[in-house]
């Protein structure tokens, strides 16, 4: 089938809000797994109490999605886009089902090798999230900014839901006997369920959207080779452009290293944005509060409400009136965040657990809102295959701030023993 031009402003909108809620779907399934990992702390500090397991986990995950994204970063151009992200879902998917398949392999024991296992399956949610985020932000980059904005959204959205289901799994099985095991199998069954659905969801549905077809067709149309496999999926055979041999120039793209310097200010900012996150959430807050009137609860409750904010965060920027767009005000914004460092020092050591829960809930909130301001402004004024190696770009100095701040948590511990 060879696709007829419609309408652009119809096709433009057809399908655009199932597409929001997909989008919205896919975000969500791209962390589900390994938040569920991270909210279970309680349950792995339980089973490894010496090997600070929030902090392992996260620093074995980080090098991996890192080197991932940086090789599909520099390949973007020729990847099949399509294939990518369902390899990514897939494995996300299998990883899931391998914590059931290790935690009824050894019972529910604690020890070094159940540890490496969870840590070697920490691994491979990093080798899927280096296939999905990345390939899902260059996808959608060059699509409506409202379509990136609900998938981030999403990806907060797996936190704050995996924070809510965890509150509620305590409760539940506090007084039972193996309680903490039962809540977490329970997380790791959700998440099985999730992943899959993902999967259904970009391989089937996502790619017949009128609207998906449109932007994909139209990126095809300025020289993207990525999107050819997802236009077949759509039911649309892939036509040379007529007017590239006429005018050669419409095909042509800035290549990485360019869109990386007329951008090295976002690329600062979503450095700086994750660096300072990850350098507090979740390690920090997981060990490193003290104790309070809400014992046990408290660093569930702490992480919760990082993530309820974090989620709030991503929709402020809906509202256009208080959408930053400045890139020197985005600049000023995150770089005056940095204060939040002798802030969380200062309210752990002298503060009390409210003072704590307000700083927490403005570290998600404006992680949130300065992410998504800055994902959205940064493709608008460029063609199809530079939007796509921009999103790339920018998701993977997004992880690298992700990578240094799990390493510089462990600062925090200086002076307290191992």
């Amino acid at each position: 089938m060879v696709y007829e031009k419609e309408d652009p402003s119809f096709a433009a909108n057809q399908g655009k809000y199932c597409g929001i809620f997909i989008c919205w779907l896919l975000g969500n399934g791209c962390l589900f797994g390994f938040n569920s990992m991270l909210t279970i702390e309680d349950y792995y500090i339980y089973l490894f109490p010496k090997y600070h397991p929030t902090r392992v986990v996260t620093l074995t995950y980080q090098p991996f999605v890192l080197a991932t994204t940086t090789i599909f970063t520099y390949h973007e151009a020729k990847v099949n886009t399509r294939l990518r992200n369902l390899a990514g879902y897939t494995l996300f998917l299998l990883s899931s089902f391998a914590a059931i398949i290790l935690d009824v392999a050894t019972s529910g024991r604690g020890g070094m090798a159940p540890f490496i296992g969870i840590c070697i399956i920490a691994a491979a949610f990093g080798v899927a999230d280096g296939h999905v985020q990345g390939g899902m932000t260059g996808d959608l980059s060059l699509m409506c900014p409202e379509f990136i904005q609900s998938f981030f959204a999403g990806l907060a959205a797996s936190g704050a839901i995996t924070s809510a289901l965890r509150l509620v799994t305590k409760a539940a099985f506090e007084n039972s006997r193996d309680g903490l095991r039962k809540g977490a199998m329970l997380f790791a069954s959700i998440s099985c369920f999730f992943e899959l659905l993902c999967v259904l969801l970009y391989a089937f549905i996502f790619p017949k959207l009128p609207i998906v077809k449109y932007y994909r067709s139209k990126a095809a149309s300025e020289g993207s080779l990525t999107v050819t496999a997802d236009l077949a999926a759509g039911g649309i055979q892939n036509r040379p452009n007529p007017t590239s041999e006429e005018d050669p120039a419409c095909v042509e793209r800035l290549s990485t290293k360019q869109l990386l310097l007329q951008n090295i200010d976002y690329a600062l900012d979503m450095f700086l944005i994750y660096i300072l996150t990850l350098s507090i959430f979740p390690g920090f807050l997981a060990e490193d509060t003290g104790s309070h009137s809400l014992g046990s609860w408290y660093a569930l409750v702490l992480i919760a409400s990082y993530n309820v904010w974090d989620l709030i965060g991503r929709y402020v920027p809906l509202i256009e009136q208080i959408k930053l767009r400045s890139r020197k005000g985005l600049l000023v914004a995150v770089v005056s965040r940095l204060l939040l460092i002798p802030a969380f020092y200062y309210t752990a050591k002298y503060g009390d657990q409210g003072w704590m829960i307000m700083l927490t809930s403005f570290l998600g909130l404006s992680n949130g809102y300065l992410t998504v301001c800055v994902l959205t402004e940064a493709p608008k004024g460029y063609k199809g295959p530079e939007q796509n190696a921009l999103g790339n770009l920018l998701v993977l100095c997004l992880l690298g701030g992700i990578f240094c701040g799990a390493v510089l948590d462990w600062v925090w511990l200086i002076g307290k023993g191992w």
